[in-house]
């Protein structure tokens, strides 16, 4: 009794850390926001002064030598390529951060119409990224499966979001302890996300530890977690698991073998 008091202790005490961690992030995101706008904001009008001078320099072509024109021609190629990559990943961090500040605001219950292939692709890169800074020497494969020309779909992105970031945080994780340990191995993650008339679903696979029979069990229990202190608050998969079922209004299944690897996979109504 002692020893799960103390243990609980422990978890309070990374809650609140996560708490104080919650209230920065919203805070810095607010600050962010502003000049990541400015960025974008001018990165568009870089790119629409870009394409003038495309037009100007394809309007005195023939007043070029044969080599200036091509160096013209692959510099402004170039530099149109690079604008159009600082305006994608700036609209994706200003989709990121408003999702924060949601969150942050009391408005995470809100259905809004989203792209849930884009929700799914950044917050899986979010967190191989978040992975990669914690442990330097870490790589994994990262393999993405995205129906094509799926419509928006009204969820709540916040919690959606945190269930994605939750089952991918456990996956790379997975892939990391048997990487530490198994000769010859390439980590793998496996994204795939689909939709029919009434449904969607998201299903994460990795290649990874798998689960043993008890930790099957004890999956979803609150504080129940694998991970050494401070690396986990055994809340993650309940509170995913409380995402997709109560306020999503679907389910979760999952396929684990022991040295293997584990597959979740999300079912979610698509509401009209």
């Amino acid at each position: 009794m002692e020893q799960q008091i103390e243990q609980l202790k422990d978890r309070l005490k990374s809650q609140e850390k996560l708490a104080s961690l919650g209230l920065l992030s919203a805070g810095i995101a607010h600050e962010i926001q502003n000049p990541l706008n400015f960025v974008i904001n001018f990165s568009k009008m870089s790119e629409k002064l870009l394409n003038e001078l495309s037009d100007i320099v394809a309007d005195n072509q023939d007043s070029l030598k044969a080599d200036d024109r091509e160096d013209l021609n692959d510099i402004v190629a170039d530099l149109q390529g690079n604008m159009s990559k600082i305006i994608e990943h700036g609209e994706r961090a200003i989709n990121i951060i408003q999702g924060i500040l949601l969150v942050s605001r009391g408005k995470e219950g809100i259905f809004i119409p989203t792209d849930i292939c884009q929700l799914a692709k950044e917050y899986t890169w979010l967190s191989y990224h978040a992975m990669r800074s914690r442990h330097k020497d870490f790589n994994a494969a990262i393999h993405e499966h995205y129906q094509e020309g799926l419509p928006l779909i009204k969820v709540i992105p916040q919690d959606l979001s945190r269930a994605i970031l939750n089952v991918v945080n456990n996956a790379l994780y997975a892939v990391w302890q048997k990487a530490k340990s198994t000769d010859n191995y390439q980590p793998e993650l496996n994204v795939t996300v689909a939709a029919e008339s009434t449904q969607f679903t998201i299903t994460i696979a990795d290649n990874g530890i798998g689960m043993t029979p008890e930790v099957k069990q004890r999956l979803y229990e609150h504080f129940f977690t694998t991970k050494p202190i401070g690396e986990g608050t055994g809340l993650g998969l309940g509170i995913t698991l409380d995402i997709i079922t109560n306020r999503l209004g679907g389910k979760i299944t999952f396929e684990s073998t022991e040295g293997e690897g584990t597959t979740f996979t999300f079912i979610i109504p698509i509401r009209k």
